[in-house]
């Protein structure tokens, strides 16, 4: 069988093709392959490895309230800081606590509703007190002395109705926390805006800060933007006999 000269071209160009895969590596070949999907997520409950030596626990009084420290072992907070924004980074916000302006929505279940100015603040009862902030990892993040006002205060302040259940605080970064009022009116429980003797930075939750200090460190919101007290429903009618 004869065979044209075309064809011979064709024949030889195919051949060392194939030859040239020869000298590609494996892994190389693997690289261009298909990524394999992630496994099935199973139809049934399996046993999960736990998450090792988180979280920490919280050291509290036999009461569930935070030790109370001495002032002299006050000192800053130890990195990272958990933002809720790209890279971690502080947002944009008001640094001067003089000149906050934060909303309350009370839902008409209060006396006041509005736009809390640092004036309301200043004219209720200045309280001082130093605490652990511990976050669920490990490693606490720093005893500080937090300045501010009991934030039992401001509720008596804003008139809440006993029948609120709940206040809910958004930071700058949309962060939130819902806390139920039982948790608020803890007399440890503080609005702060200074920070061992300062203002708070930044970085730190300036202008207004939460402090729950028997609960972990993420629940002590930073640089509180806006405040909503609400209940789930109005309380049920008495019942007929």
């Amino acid at each position: 069988m004869t065979i044209s000269r075309r064809d011979a071209i064709r024949i030889s160009g195919s051949t060392l093709a194939g030859l040239s895969l020869v000298g590609v590596k494996s892994e190389q070949l693997n690289a261009q392959a298909p990524q394999t999907t992630a496994p099935a997520w199973p139809d049934s409950l399996v046993e999960t490895p736990m998450r090792e030596g988180f979280p920490a626990p919280l050291p509290l009084n036999p009461d569930g309230s935070a030790p109370v420290h001495p002032a002299s072992a006050a000192g800053p907070i130890s990195d990272p800081l958990m933002w809720r924004t790209p890279e971690r980074q502080t947002p944009d916000g008001e640094a001067d606590y003089r000149e906050m302006a934060i909303k309350v929505d009370t839902r008409r279940l209060a006396r006041l509703s509005g736009t809390l100015r640092f004036a309301d603040l200043e004219a209720l009862p200045r309280v001082t007190q130093t605490f652990l902030l511990q976050c669920g990892a490990p490693d606490p993040r720093g005893v500080v002395t937090w300045t501010g006002v009991r934030f039992s205060d401001v509720a008596d302040m804003l008139g809440l109705l006993p029948t609120v259940h709940y206040g809910r605080f958004v930071a700058t970064d949309g962060h939130y926390v819902d806390e139920p009022m039982t948790t608020l009116r803890h007399p440890q429980v503080m609005l702060a805006w200074l920070m061992n003797g300062a203002p708070i930075p930044l970085r730190h939750g300036a202008p207004l800060r939460l402090i729950v200090p028997f609960r972990y460190g993420n629940r002590s919101i930073k640089a509180i933007t806006e405040m909503v007290f609400a209940t789930p429903s109005l309380p049920m009618p008495p019942l007929p006999a």
